[in-house]
């Protein structure tokens, strides 16, 4: 059992837990991980600061604790924890209070307001993703910002979902199967559109490896098959000048934004 981690806030946490996850993935040890959003009322708080105080009476350690909590009298009651507190939110706001010259307003989830037209488009780009997902319909294309393709369980589904939820990109994705490898081509559908074609492939082993999680000792999860579709992808994208990635080493956070970033496609920030 690893050392206990809270994330906590007033509003989703989501602030806490990445910059949170970012700072202990430089440490080689295990962490017990816990993350409790929307701690908005006194009672909460308590709540929270006595689960706090039962770790450090049972393990007879301190917890981490990252907050971004913005109501001073709820950051005050995590303060007299037992816990070791890391303030995100104050940690930089104070330093620049004193360079903008500006005190700054607190506010309860501002950070993830839905009162901007940003929120819309990020709900239309998942919305989007979805309904043209895995070669659904081809027949929306033209309101894609980008195409994902590659054989089937490379990761286009995964990087069309996150491209849409964290950046509000129009992601559609088409896969190849094993029925296209004799004469693999693109359809004329993404032929035309084939500036916003974005190729992912994978090591065939590690392909093999999830697709025998799915089809357990079936042709479509045979070695000899994952090697034969990613050699006949990889020559299509080379023939075609796809710009392409190797999915097998990267999360698909990482993924996301290296198509961003090979791409040049503009991000949208909530």
């Amino acid at each position: 059992m690893g050392r206990k981690v809270f994330f906590i806030s007033d509003g989703t946490a989501i602030t806490a837990e990445v910059f949170g996850h970012a700072v202990l993935s430089q440490f080689p040890i295990d962490f017990e991980q816990n993350t409790i959003p929307f701690v908005e009322t006194i009672a909460k708080a308590e709540e929270v600061k006595g689960q706090i105080n039962d770790c450090f009476i049972t393990t007879g350690e301190r917890p981490l604790v990252f907050h971004s909590i913005v109501n001073p009298e709820i950051r005050a009651i995590i303060y007299s924890s037992e816990a070791l507190d890391y303030d995100f939110l104050n940690t930089f706001v104070t330093p620049l209070e004193q360079q903008l010259g500006v005190k700054a307003e607190p506010k309860v989830h501002r950070t993830h307001s839905i009162d901007n037209d940003a929120y819309s488009d990020r709900i239309d780009a998942i919305h989007y993703a979805m309904d043209n997902d895995d070669g659904i319909s081809l027949k929306n294309l033209d309101e894609a910002d980008i195409i994902l393709v590659g054989v089937s369980r490379c990761g286009k589904t995964p990087s069309s979902l996150y491209l849409s939820m964290q950046f509000g990109v129009k992601a559609a994705n088409y896969p190849f199967i094993a029925e296209d490898m004799d004469n693999l081509r693109l359809p004329a559908e993404l032929k035309a559109r084939k500036h916003k074609l974005f190729g992912l492939t994978i090591e065939p082993m590690r392909l093999h490896e999830i697709r025998n999680q799915r089809l357990q000792g079936s042709t479509y999860a045979s070695p000899r098959q994952c090697r034969m579709e990613v050699k006949e992808v990889e020559m299509m994208y080379k023939r075609e000048r796809i710009p392409y990635i190797n999915t097998t080493y990267h999360s698909v956070e990482e993924i996301a934004t290296k198509i961003l970033s090979l791409t040049g496609l503009q991000r949208k920030m909530f």
